[in-house]
C-alpha cells in the first residue's frame, strides 16, 4: 500500500480491512493520485468504489491533520440508485470512524470527516441543514443534484467541490437520465471553474440495478451502452481508462 504514498494511518486501515489491493486498485489509483479524470469499469465486488473513495479520503485526512480542512463540501458521489445512496452514507460512516479512532490512537488530532444524504426522501429539514453546514461528502442521486444547482444556496455549497464520483454509470448510459447527468456535471464544472474545476471518477460494473433496488423506469442497461463505456468488461476484465471529460458514449 505504501507504494501508493497514502497515509499511513490510510494504510493502516486498509491492512486491518484487507489483504491487499485489487485490479482496479492498483491500476485506479495511481491515475486518480496523478489528478486524472478515470473511469474505472470492473465486475461487481472488485473494489471499484473503494478505489475512488479511499483516494478521496486520504487527501481530507492529510489537510485535516495539517490543520487546513474547512467546513466545507469537497467531494459529490453520485448513484442513479436511492438504495445505493443510502447505502453508501452507512458503509462510509463506519470506516471513516475507524480512521478517526486509528489517528487518535496516533496521537494525531484529526476532525471528523463528515458525510450528507440527499436523496428525494430527505426531509425539508435535513435538505436545509445540508446546505447550511455542508459535510465534506455529499451522496446523492442525479435528480438531487439538478435541484441543488438550481437554489442559490446549493450551489453555495457545492461551489467547493474538487471530485465527482459517478457510480453504476451503465444504469444512466442509455437514456435521459445520462443527458440530464451531463448537463448537471457541466453546470457544476462551469460553477467551480474558478478553483480549476473538478476531477469526475466514473465507476461502472455489471450487476444488474434492479438487483440493488432499482425502479422499473430505471431499466436494465443494454448491451450496446455497456459495451461502450468498456469493451472488455463482458469477459470479467478489470479496466480502467483516463479521459479529458466525461466520456460521450457515456453520456450520449
Amino acid at each position: 500500500m505504501s507504494r501508493f504514498g497514502f497515509h499511513p494511518i490510510i494504510d493502516r486501515w486498509f491492512a486491518s480491512r484487507f489483504a491487499g489491493p485489487t485490479e482496479p486498485q492498483l491500476r485506479g489509483w495511481p491515475e486518480i493520485a496523478a489528478g486524472r479524470h478515470t473511469l474505472i469499469a470492473a465486475p461487481t465486488g472488485s473494489g471499484k468504489t473503494l478505489t475512488a473513495f479511499l483516494a478521496v479520503i486520504d487527501r481530507l485526512l492529510r489537510e485535516g491533520l495539517a490543520g487546513t480542512l474547512k467546513d466545507e463540501m469537497r467531494v459529490v458521489y453520485l448513484s442513479p440508485l436511492r438504495a445505493l445512496s443510502n447505502d453508501m452514507q452507512k458503509n462510509l460512516s463506519g470506516p471513516l470512524a475507524e480512521i478517526g479512532q486509528l489517528a487518535k490512537e496516533a496521537g494525531e488530532v484529526l476532525p471528523p470527516l463528515r458525510v450528507g444524504l440527499r436523496t428525494g426522501d430527505t426531509s425539508a429539514y435535513d435538505r436545509a441543514k445540508l446546505v447550511k453546514h455542508p459535510p465534506h461528502i455529499l451522496v446523492t442521486t442525479p435528480e438531487s443534484l439538478y435541484l441543488l444547482l438550481t437554489s442559490e444556496k446549493g450551489r453555495a455549497a457545492l461551489s467547493t467541490v474538487d471530485t465527482v464520483i459517478v457510480d453504476e454509470i451503465h444504469a444512466l448510459a442509455r437514456d435521459k437520465r445520462g443527458s440530464h447527468l451531463a448537463l448537471s456535471l457541466e453546470r457544476l464544472e462551469h460553477l467551480v471553474g474558478e478553483r480549476g474545476g473538478v476531477s469526475p471518477l466514473v465507476l461502472d460494473g455489471t450487476s444488474s440495478p434492479r438487483r440493488h433496488g432499482g425502479t422499473e423506469s430505471e431499466g436494465e442497461p443494454d448491451q450496446a451502452s455497456r459495451a461502450a463505456l468498456a469493451p472488455g468488461l463482458g469477459n470479467g476484465q478489470a479496466q480502467v481508462t483516463t479521459f479529458s471529460s466525461l466520456p460521450p458514449a457515456a453520456m450520449s
